[in-house]
Order: structure tokens, then sequence, then C-alpha cells
């Protein structure tokens, strides 16, 4: 599915302008942040927790976090990459806080076997999908389709195809190694192009 959906933030030149200004207390480079990265961030949330109404949550306690954590903020990754890390991480526990209280777990693509191999393997989705006056309209029947996929998947695919994040950044980010990132990119792919095509054959 390459690159295809929502627009992203614009990448900054000035992070470091931007981060003295929430050190100093400016309110305006908080306002253009969260104008900037909320919906980006109300995206990675909800994508990781299932729940638009805990995403919100969660998203509310890492801004909360950002203004605490500043002053910790080191400029060894960007600033959008060390949002993601605080929203990944509060995202977390609360989809731990929701599977405790009984939230099913996703099921993963019965296409693949017990070890992780392709049981039919996919068409190639990029080949398919880039032509970019269809993007806008994918892209909303993709966002809907997130919560099909297993945690992991969703998280995968909003970083790399959304968010157009590089694979090496999302690794680190999700704490996977570089293959097991494009392992859970081709899954998650796969099981949209499978969830789209189902919708295209029943309408």
């Amino acid at each position: 599915m390459s690159a295809v959906v929502l627009a992203s933030p614009p990448v900054r030149d000035d992070d470091a302008a931007l981060v003295a200004g929430l050190r100093a207390g400016d309110e305006q480079a908080f306002v253009a942040l969260v104008r900037d990265y909320q919906p980006t961030l109300l995206r990675l949330a909800e994508a990781t927790v299932g729940s638009r109404a805990v995403a919100q949550e969660v998203t509310q306690d890492t801004w909360l976090a950002v203004m605490r954590g500043v002053d910790r903020f080191e400029g060894r990754s960007s600033l959008k990459t060390w949002l993601f890390r605080i929203l990944l991480n509060r995202a977390r526990s609360a989809a731990d806080r929701e599977q405790r209280a009984g939230r099913p777990e996703a099921i993963d693509d019965e296409r693949f076997d017990a070890s992780g191999a392709w049981a039919e393997p996919p068409e190639p989705w990029a080949d398919r999908a880039d032509d970019r006056l269809l993007a806008a309209q994918l892209a909303e029947r993709v966002q809907s389709l997130l919560t099909e996929l297993p945690e992991s998947q969703r998280q995968v695919v909003v970083l790399r195809d959304v968010e157009g994040l590089p694979a090496a950044e999302v690794a680190e980010l999700l704490g996977v190694s570089d293959g097991n990132q494009r392992v859970l990119l081709h899954r998650a792919r796969a099981r949209l192009r499978h969830l789209l095509a189902e919708e295209v054959i029943s309408s």
C-alpha cells in the first residue's frame, strides 16, 4: 500500500526553535505543535488501542507528558519521533489496561501459517495502489479498516504508510527488528487489500 494515506504534519526545520519556545512557556509554540501533530498522534493512538475514546485520552496524556518533559528533549531524534515515542508508550499502557478489562484481542490474518510464512502470497500492493487520484478515497476506507488488524500491524502501517516514516525509524520506535517490521507491514497491507477487495465484491 505504498504511502497512500492521510496527510502528515509538515517536516520542521526549526525543531530547536520550537523546543526553545516550549521550554520558555511560549503558548503559541505549544498551539503550533498541537495544531500540526494532534491528528497524527490521535491516529497512531487509535491504531494502538483500537478505540477512539481511549485514543483521545492517550493523546491528552501525551501532550501533558510533552510539556512536563520538554526540558529532557536532547535532540537525538526529530521532535516528531520524540512525540511518537511518548505517545506509543502511553498507548501501549492503555491498551494493556483495556485488554485486562476484557477487550478481545484482534485475530491475525488467516493467510499466514503457524510459522508466520505466507500461506498464499499476495499480489504486490504498490503496483496497484500508486494512483494519487485514488489516494483520498482509499485513505478513508483504509482508516476505517485498521481496526480489523492486530495492534502491531496497525502501528506499522500507520507509521510507514500514513506518516511516511522510514523503516529503520519505525523498527526503533516499535522495538522490533527491521525484518520483523517488514513482515508486519506486508501482513497489514495484504490484510487491508483483502478487506478492500471483499468490499468491492459485496458492493
